[in-house]
């Protein structure tokens, strides 16, 4: 009986982060989404562009400790966090900043989710039997691919590529190699956008965050989710041979 409740308490300890995470987001979307927007970046340019002349080095810690933030608790404003860091670093070494930070708070929830969650859910896929265990199976064997395709696919929303590989057992260093590099792309597209916000800002409009579904952007990143892809189309093209 003892070892039952020790055991009972320690799965609540390990979802505690877990549970956090959801609260802290619950109430970030409803008290935070005025706040993170690009009416508060436009409102705020000046102040934010003499504090990192003034303050540079600080500028980059804390921008990069409050997107880590909004990322790891799944907050509302991650892309004005990404267009603030192309405009107050330019495109390099802001894309840079961008990616380092969103791939630390992506493993951050990817951890949580693993211990609170993760673990047992794997473990039970795994021991499960029919269509929930061929799931389990197929994302076995294509993890780097499908990793790399929830990461490409503009459609698929950052906090759920978060979530479901620490649900199916992904090993944390495939889930930050695959994060890393999967999020350039966007990261690179959306930073080169802030970057160029002093110029949206001075003509009294909004920045156009539609360019990334631009053919000459969007091609090139359906090119790289063809060629993630391709690993299983030749996996299921040797098993219908054999």
């Amino acid at each position: 009986m003892a070892e039952i409740r020790q055991t009972a308490s320690g799965g609540r300890w390990r979802r505690l982060p877990l549970v956090a995470i959801l609260v802290v987001a619950l109430i970030g979307a409803v008290t935070l989404r005025d706040y993170l927007s690009f009416e508060t970046l436009r409102d705020n340019r000046e102040a934010l562009i003499g504090f990192r002349d003034a303050n540079y080095l600080m500028t980059v810690l804390g921008f990069m400790a409050v997107y880590i933030v909004i990322v790891a608790f799944s907050l509302p404003g991650a892309t004005i966090a990404t267009l603030t860091g192309g405009f107050l670093f330019a495109t390099f070494p802001g894309a840079l900043f961008n990616i380092v930070a969103a791939t630390i708070g992506a493993t951050l929830i990817f951890l949580a989710a693993k211990r609170g969650l993760g673990e047992r859910l794997a473990a039970r896929m795994e021991a499960s039997d029919g269509a929930v265990k061929r799931l389990k199976d197929g994302i076995d064997e294509n993890q780097w691919s499908v990793l790399f395709l929830m990461r490409l696919v503009p459609a698929v929303p950052f906090f759920v590529a978060n979530l479901i590989p620490a649900l199916v057992g992904v090993p944390l260093s495939r889930f930050v190699i695959t994060t890393f590099l999967g999020i350039i792309p966007g990261g690179v597209v959306y930073t080169s956008v802030g970057a160029g916000l002093g110029e949206v800002f001075e003509r009294g409009e909004t920045p156009d965050l539609g360019v990334i579904f631009e053919p000459h952007i969007l091609l090139p990143i359906l090119g790289l989710c063809a060629l993630a892809a391709l690993p299983i189309l030749l996996k299921l093209l040797r098993k219908r041979e054999i």
